[in-house]
């Protein structure tokens, strides 16, 4: 099967050979065969299968979401979302009209909790979550569980509470907020979707796919689903004639030796890694992320004003030897600060151990990275470490007045997701959302990345659309083939889009979208390996 796509730009390597910009690329049994212009093009239609005219819109290579959930970005898309809501009481009306509409009819009918995600109390000017009185006189007494944005803490109605007894587990408050271990019994019954989770999955992937995305890495965990749930999502994308996104699978459970590694990697063939969402601490959001001093708003007679540490860096540094002997990749949560210094003292330590080039090797992943200082970024320079950073944390949480500034001080806030020193130093990154903390919304990242709230921390478009699409593919050390880059040989995966505004050409390169006023690029079709997972052409 071959298709001619001709009438466009192309988005080509910048390899300054200062050649005209491709307008013309042939797919060739899920390879790409041939760039070009419109003269060259004219010889190829009449053999192509298929002839596309893409009428002046932007081709680029296809993004990779580098740090996803899928089970739960599927549960975001399926249940009641309440990003963007504009006050608490905006929250409960939002409550009050799904319990009484398909989603509480369908949740009532499955004997399932109607879930929410996405409430971040910082935005509501009543400045706190609801109470489970607020949440059962909405919901009619209807079992309800309704995530905060970051997935680190949730408010439970009573009936659900009573049924899972989470006023018996260390984390749960009277009001009905739950962290820690009440709130994982919460996840837990509301992850455990039965034969809804095809379904699902689905609903999350085709709409990545409708984004552009043509692949994803799922960052899976005891505390988010089953290695078999794992096993499965694997099986079921790894066709492309899926016309599903390839699903890049790590695994987060901490390993003591090689004999641990080797069984997760045995017991889960085809993983990229062990680690992932192994989380040194929480969330800023929540308060539980681990820092070096306390939050700027901690409140009166908090247990730890400054976060807890989830593990040491003896852990980390067993994990990362005893995976780094496995061939395999290591990838740990980490936000906080303190958190930050204890990954890389545990990472410093194993390389001692196993050889600064044998880590350097590897290749493993910071997951998130928030908060980075000069000498945490020399560390990450010297062991070859990728950061998996969000972009679009910046651009919901950043800035003098978000939810940053009031845990951590404008100071310290300032200095989050520091992009442009990360890409100065070299350290290779890749772009991901975090689904369903953020949407599937590659381009939303990319622009959160040229408009950095911290304006000396923005990066070029160039340098961002690379992150989100061959520096996914190198995170996962997936790099090899060629995939990320439009060029001869390489693996078709690609996105075709209609954009507004564009900046000038990077050296050798075309003409990108300029994301300052202008409407996102609009995703037209989406292919992987030359299969057309998503297509709007008309």
């Amino acid at each position: 099967m071959s298709t001619l796509y001709r009438s466009g730009t192309v988005v080509v390597p910048a390899d300054g050979a200062g050649g005209p910009v491709p307008t013309a690329l042939l797919v060739a049994d899920g390879t790409i065969a041939w760039l070009g212009g419109e003269d060259e093009a004219d010889g190829l239609a009449d053999a192509a299968d298929e002839v596309v005219h893409l009428g002046g819109a932007l081709v680029t290579p296809g993004f990779v979401d580098a740090h996803a959930h899928v089970l739960d970005a599927g549960l975001r898309l399926d249940g009641l979302d309440l990003h963007g809501t504009a006050s608490l009481d905006d929250a409960l009306a939002a409550v009050r009209a799904a319990v009484q509409g398909p989603a509480g009819r369908r949740a009532a009918a499955d004997g399932a909790p109607l879930t929410g995600y996405g409430w971040d109390e910082h935005a509501w000017p009543e400045g706190r979550p609801p109470t489970r009185a607020e949440l059962d006189a909405a919901a009619g007494g209807a079992p309800v569980y309704l995530g905060r944005a970051d997935l680190h803490s949730g408010v439970a109605s009573t009936s659900f509470a009573d049924v899972l007894g989470l006023a018996t587990r260390p984390g749960w408050r009277e009001d009905g907020l739950v962290t820690g271990e009440a709130h994982q019994a919460a996840r837990d019954a509301v992850l455990d979707v039965g034969a809804r989770r095809e379904g699902l999955v689905r609903l999350a992937l085709d709409a990545a796919a409708r984004a552009g995305v043509v692949a994803v890495h799922e960052q899976s965990a005891p505390h988010i689903d089953t290695r078999a749930g794992l096993l499965a999502l694997l099986a079921l994308t790894a066709d492309p004639a899926s016309r599903l996104p390839l699903v890049v699978g790590y695994r987060a459970e901490l390993c003591e030796t090689t004999d641990d590694a080797r069984e997760v990697a045995a017991a889960l063939p085809g993983i990229a890694g062990v680690g992932g969402d192994l989380g040194l601490d929480g969330s800023l959001g929540s308060r539980t992320a681990a820092l070096r001093a306390p939050y700027a708003d901690a409140p009166a007679g908090a247990p730890d004003p400054a976060g807890r540490l989830a593990l040491t860096a003896e852990q980390v540094s067993n994990h990362v030897a005893a995976v780094t002997r496995a061939g395999l990749q290591a990838a740990f949560h980490v936000i906080g600060d303190r958190a930050m210094d204890e990954a890389l003292l545990g990472f410093s330590a194993a390389a001692d151990v196993e050889g600064v080039e044998a880590v350097r090797r590897a290749r493993h992943r910071l997951e998130h990275a928030t908060m980075l200082d000069a000498p945490a970024l020399a560390t990450v320079v010297l062991l070859g470490l990728t950061a998996s950073v969000q972009p679009a944390f910046d651009a919901a949480w950043g800035g003098d007045d978000g939810t940053y500034a009031a845990r951590l001080g404008r100071g310290r806030a300032a200095s989050t997701h520091p992009l442009a020193d990360l890409r100065a130093a070299g350290v290779p990154l890749a772009f991901g959302s975090d689904a369903p903390v953020t949407p599937f919304d590659p381009w939303g990242a990319v622009r959160a990345a040229v408009r950095h709230r911290t304006r000396d921390q923005r990066i070029p478009v160039a340098a961002a659309l690379d992150a989100h699409t061959r520096g996914g593919w190198a995170a996962a050390r997936a790099d090899g083939s060629g995939a990320g880059v439009l060029r001869v040989g390489a693996p078709a995966h690609l996105a075709v889009w209609r954009a507004d505004g564009t900046v000038p050409p990077v050296p050798g390169g075309a003409t990108l979208p300029r994301l300052d006023d202008e409407p996102a690029p609009v995703c037209v079709r989406t292919v992987r390996d030359g299969v057309v997972l998503h297509d709007a052409l008309g």
